[in-house]
């Protein structure tokens, strides 16, 4: 999964997105498209608040507005980093993409905590919305129930199921045998490397 993402070499091969080869592309360009989950979400999250890790991630991606907007800025308490005058500042759809997503994640109660003060199962969610705040068309989740409870496994199968709907490709990497039956159109089994079984 990371090779797809550019953060490792191909072993071989190529990898295509939306008809375009992933070769050469820069990183935080492929992110705009694809969301990477890794196995532990704490990888992830390193900013002050729940709300700021997302914005961070727009921020990063270069997919903040203008100083339009800059009074806005101004209601967060915390800042990944100190602003200077050229720091973009969040438009009103930057505000909007956050607001619906920790709705949809089920962290609007939760927006301005410190992420690693959640739980295990909120801090999975606050991860994922980080990778998807940039609303790509593919999400890549690797090992993602991992350490969850079955109530905290069925809300990410639930928020999963809603996006799916809504057009996002969702690959998933697991060993979990009950999630794939939930919720997997196609399955690709892999053992040592190789292809062994494939069900669609």
């Amino acid at each position: 999964m990371k090779g797809v993402v550019g953060l490792l070499p191909l072993a071989g091969g190529e990898v295509w997105i939306n008809g375009r080869s992933t070769q050469n592309r820069a990183v935080a360009e492929l992110c705009r498209e694809v969301g990477y989950l890794p196995q532990n979400p704490d990888d992830l999250l390193f900013a002050e608040s729940v709300e700021e890790e997302f914005l961070v991630t727009l921020r990063n991606h270069g997919l903040l507005g203008s100083e339009e907007d800059n009074q806005r800025f101004h209601r967060f308490r915390r800042w990944w980093q100190r602003p200077t005058p050229h720091t973009p500042r969040p438009t009103d759809e930057a505000f909007a993409t956050i607001a619906t997503l920790l709705q949809q994640l089920g962290l609007t109660a939760v927006s301005q905590h410190y992420p690693r003060d959640l739980s295990v199962g909120q801090r999975q969610r606050v991860a994922l919305g980080a990778v998807t705040v940039t609303q790509p068309g593919l999400l890549l989740l690797d090992e993602p129930t991992r350490g969850l409870d079955g109530a905290a496994k069925e809300a990410l199968v639930e928020i999963w199921r809603g996006w799916q709907a809504a057009g996002m490709g969702i690959l998933l990497v697991t060993h979990d045998v009950e999630l794939v039956a939930a919720v997997a159109d196609r399955v690709v089994v892999l053992a040592a490397g190789q292809v062994v079984d494939k069900v669609d």
